[in-house]
Parts: structure tokens; sequence; C-alpha cells
């Protein structure tokens, strides 16, 4: 009944008066603590041998190593031995153990301990390096988005439909004869609308300067139409400071105008809202136009490039079923922008704000 009590007392006398053997528990408990604190290899190393040298009383230190070592080699003599690191992608590390002190020698219990210690580094570097793929990951990710984005920008900001310049131009022709004042007036709003959308510019812009371009076209269109195109903004002054993807209004309207206003003999009202529903932007655009009774024959009808690429743009966002569209044959056709107010970045509006009516002709 007494040898096992008499054998741990021998054991402890051994390990903690004679070897002066750590409690290797609380010692890999502590390793582990200190690595997970740790980003890069080398800090988890050096963390490494600050703990275990002095533990194992002996000489470390590490180095880069991918010979195909997955086993501890202890030395003959016990008192040198090669530790690897085993991670799962190369580049892979070995600490190497020398000049054990006081004539030392590596036990079986020494030999778990540093299978274990290494096994904590190695997943500590492998999880280190994982967060740092995902990371690189993510980064490209969002420049492949940022680049898709700009290049549907690019797309929008070159699709100046040919119809619209030559109609623009014809009628600046006739106005040089019937009225060269608004003549000149037309032709710096059209000056003005290309350099506007052909610069380079902010992914978003305000709604306000959206707004603006959206003008600087209707007018044009306006000198175009005469009486048979009638035009309403109402836009609370609040929502024109939030921001939202640039020429997401612009297709809008010309599509409206295009579409719906030009199809029509007596011509038609283009009208075009913003209201703050909860966290959502809701952009409409509404003509009194044609229309149409075949919902999906309208929309292949009016869904050009542009209007297309808004939809795509403001998918990529975050925005799902972000453009909805109604028509009724004889009637018109209404379009809606849902953007959700985090996307827009509407930092002037407080979620009490109280939005009134500016309307605009």
């Amino acid at each position: 009944m007494t040898y096992p009590a008499l054998r741990r007392v021998a054991a402890w006398f051994v390990d903690k008066i004679v070897l002066k053997r750590a409690d290797y528990a609380d010692l890999l408990i502590q390793l582990s603590r200190q690595i997970d604190l740790r980003n890069s290899p080398e800090a988890m190393f050096d963390e490494a041998l600050q703990i275990l040298s002095p533990a194992l009383s002996a000489r470390m230190d590490w180095m880069v190593w991918n010979q195909p070592q997955d086993m501890i080699v202890v030395q003959a003599d016990r008192r040198r031995a090669q530790v690897p690191i085993a991670t799962t992608e190369a580049p892979r590390y070995v600490l190497h153990i020398r000049d054990l002190a006081s004539g030392r020698r590596l036990l079986s219990d020494d030999v778990a301990m540093l299978e274990r210690a290494a096994l904590l580094i190695a997943r500590r570097i492998d999880a280190v390096r994982s967060i740092e793929e995902r990371y690189r990951h993510d980064v490209r990710e969002q420049e492949m988005r940022k680049l898709a984005a700009e290049a549907e920008l690019k797309a929008l900001r070159a699709q100046i439909n040919p119809h619209f310049l030559f109609n623009a131009l014809t009628t600046i022709g006739y106005l040089i004869q019937t009225a060269p004042e608004r003549a000149l007036e037309t032709l710096m709003r059209l000056s003005g609308l290309l350099r506007a959308v052909l610069k380079s510019a902010d992914e978003f812009v305000p709604l306000g300067e959206e707004l603006d371009l959206v003008e600087a076209y209707l007018d044009i269109e306006r000198a175009r139409f005469e009486d048979r195109l009638r035009v309403l903004v109402d836009v609370p002054f609040e929502l024109r400071k939030i921001r939202i993807p640039a020429l997401v209004i612009q297709p809008l309207v010309e599509n409206s105008i295009k579409h719906g206003i030009s199809e029509s003999l007596t011509g038609g009202e283009v009208r075009i809202s913003a209201r703050l529903e909860e966290l959502t932007a809701i952009i409409s655009v509404i003509d009194t136009g044609a229309g149409a009774n075949d919902l999906p024959s309208a929309r292949q009808k009016s869904r050009g490039l542009g209007l297309s690429n808004v939809q795509k743009r403001l998918e990529r966002y975050g925005s799902l079923n972000a453009v909805t569209m109604r028509s009724t044959q004889g009637a018109g056709t209404t379009v809606e922008l849902r953007i959700p107010v985090d996307l827009a970045s509407p930092a002037e509006i407080s979620s009490g704000a109280r939005l009134t009516n500016n309307p605009k002709r």
C-alpha cells in the first residue's frame, strides 16, 4: 500500500529538487496563451524559447526547416534534439535543443512535452496564415468589385446615346435660326452635361449632385420636346445630402423619355421623387407616357445597357430587389430604386428627422 505513495514522492523529489523540472501542464498552458497573442512565426518562436529554454535548462534556437521530418529526433547522448514544427504548408520550422545543463538528459516526459509544444506552435502558425489568406482574399475581392464597379461606371459614362446627341444637336441647329438665345443656353447645357458625365468622379455622389445632372439632361430634352415634356422633381432637401451610386437616375429618366414620352403623341410628364422608409431611400421615376400591359415586354423594351447596369451595380453593393418596374398601357411606367441608407451614407440624416416636401419644377 505504501509503494505507490513512496513512488510518487520519489518522482516528485527527482523532478522538482534534483532535476528542477517545471510543471509541464502549466508550462504548456502558458505557452498556448502567449503564442495566441502573437501574429508572426518569429514572435511565436521568441515566446517559445523564453518559456521552454529555462524549463529544460538548455540552449535553444529555431530556423526554417523544410525537410520531410515529422518526429522529434533525439541524439544518442540525449542532450540534443531536433523538434520539427509541422505546419500544414511551407515554410516549416525546427527547434534545435542542445547543451542541457548539469548533466541533464531529455527524458520521455520532456519529449512528450516538446511534441505538444510543437503542435501548439504549428497550429497557431497555421491559424495566422489562414487569417492572412482570408484577409488577402477579401482584399482581392474588394479590388475586383471596385474594378468592376469602375468599369460599369465608365460604361455608363461612355453610353451617351447617339440618338440623344443627334437630336440635341438638331434641336440646337433649329433654335439657332428661331431662338438664338435658347440655342446658346441649350448648347451650354449640353456641354455641361457631357463634362459631368464623362469626367472622372467618385463612385458615390450626393443625391442633389445626381439630380443636377438629370436637370441638365432634362433641360436639353425640354428644348426638343417643348410642351410635350413636363417635369416634376419632388425630393426633400434633407434627402439631397445622402450619397448614392453615381449615374443611377439619369438612365431611368432617359428610358422614360425614350420609351414613354416620345411614343405618345401628346407627350407626358416625368416625375422624380425620393422618400425615406425606415433604413431605405426609395427613388422613383414615373412617366405618363405610352406604357405597356405586358410587363415582361416593357422590361425588355426599356432595359437597355444603362438600366441593366444600374441594377447590377446596386445588387453588387448588397441591395437586393433594388429595381422594380410597374407599367400600364396608356398610363405610363414607374421604376423604383431601393438604396439602403447605410449604402447611401446619409451622415446628415438622423433617424428621427422629419422630412418635408420641397417640389421643384
